[in-house]
């Protein structure tokens, strides 16, 4: 049997073309791959268009993280298992594990390199982004962690627009992922039918030039794509039918007594609409109720009018508040903090002899001046904030 050849070599050789590991059986495995792919264009189309929105919006979020120009390229959507993953990206990556909680049910990972993760941590405490050469901990996945909060709650705010609906989102949690087939269906659950790849080309300033990916669950991604193709079919029959009722509010001529009201475009958050009015004038006080018409009186709040009287202010003398001296004040960076040590000095926004601030319950009230009296501090108060600039 095993000398016998298949139909498709036979083919090959009365065709008179080449049989390679390439061209042969590699393209009828890739034919039968796009015959059985669960998803259609339109599905990977919805697909891109959402992960184009929101890895936008992702973008900007860790732009504001990290302080550097962040490009996200738009997506590539492919179906896969996790073996080809395996074997196309190496061990070398760090999954973080996103699950939704309102507006959608499903899970998804986002898949990043190592060495992408130890710069993108470095950023965040404040280095320069080239320490990459140290063991990947549990403060880098903490970061990765909180980078990929920020930028999943700010793509979310986009899906929400598109979707129409309320999503939201489980706090994240980074992990190493090992990526044989086996252990990923038992610690997430997917993966058995195949799952979608949506890639994206990262840069983030000079320091990354890599991709990051999204790894959906094939039902979850099918879902996402018809709640976006459902949403656009919704949108377009809407306008079709506004347009409907506007050429028909057209084809009547409203007589010089009508006014018609045509509702242009109709969504949740404001109506507008085009008013049809008669161009002949109606005879002055014709059909019109008589109205009596009055200025408004308004309340005065001049300082006289808010005096009040002090003869319950006892009831509330033995009410306990914290005061509060302060000397000064600073900003720091993580980095300068960390480096702090016995005998550090810090240096205030105060100069030598200005006088320090008194706050009543955290509200500045007055000024004094630093006194000592017998071996404890004190303060003479010497200036007291007018009430109107306490506000």
């Amino acid at each position: 049997m095993g000398d016998m050849l298949s139909q498709a070599e036979i083919d090959a050789l009365l065709g008179g073309t080449d049989i390679d590991e390439d061209n042969g059986f590699d393209n009828l495995d890739n034919e039968a791959i796009t015959i059985n792919d669960p998803l259609t264009e339109e599905e990977k189309d919805a697909l891109g268009e959402i992960g184009n929105i929101s890895m936008g919006t992702a973008a900007t979020t860790l732009f504001t993280l990290l302080n550097q120009k962040v490009i996200i390229t738009t997506p590539n959507v492919k179906v896969m298992t996790w073996e080809q993953i395996a074997s196309e990206y190496g061990e070398s990556m760090v999954a973080v594990n996103v699950e939704f909680k309102e507006g959608l049910e499903g899970i998804n990972l986002l898949i990043l390199k190592e060495s992408d993760v130890k710069i993108i941590a470095d950023l965040m405490m404040g280095g320069e982004g080239e320490n990459t050469d140290e063991e990947l901990t549990e403060l880098h996945l903490s970061a990765i962690s909180e980078a990929m909060n920020q930028m999943v709650g700010s793509a979310s705010t986009s899906m929400s627009s598109i979707f129409n609906k309320k999503i939201d989102i489980k706090p994240p949690h980074a992990f190493i992922p090992k990526l044989e087939k086996e252990k990923m269906i038992e610690s997430l659950g997917f993966g058995e039918e195949g799952i979608v790849r949506v890639s994206f080309k990262m840069k983030i300033g000079e320091l990354i030039d890599s991709e990051i990916m999204q790894i959906l669950p094939v039902d979850f991604a099918k879902n996402l794509a018809s709640n976006l193709i459902n949403s656009q079919r919704s949108s377009a029959g809407t306008k079709v039918e506004t347009k409907t009722e506007a050429e028909s509010a057209k084809a009547v001529e409203p007589t010089p007594s009508q006014v018609v009201i045509e509702p242009q475009q109709q969504n949740q958050t404001n109506q507008s609409y085009t008013y049809y009015e008669s161009p002949v004038t109606q005879p002055s006080g014709f059909g019109q109720p008589n109205i009596n018409v009055q200025p408004a009186q308004f309340q005065s709040f001049d300082q006289t009018a808010v005096i009040q009287t002090k003869e319950n202010i006892e009831i509330i003398k033995d009410v306990p508040l914290e005061v509060t001296v302060e000397l000064g004040r600073t900003h720091k960076l993580i980095r300068d903090i960390l480096e702090f040590s016995p005998g550090t000095v810090i240096e205030l926004d105060k100069l030598a002899g200005e006088p320090v601030d008194v706050l009543v319950n955290g509200k500045f009230v007055a000024k004094g001046e630093v006194v000592v009296i017998d071996e404890n501090f004190g303060i003479r108060i010497t200036d007291i904030v007018n009430p109107d600039k306490r506000i």
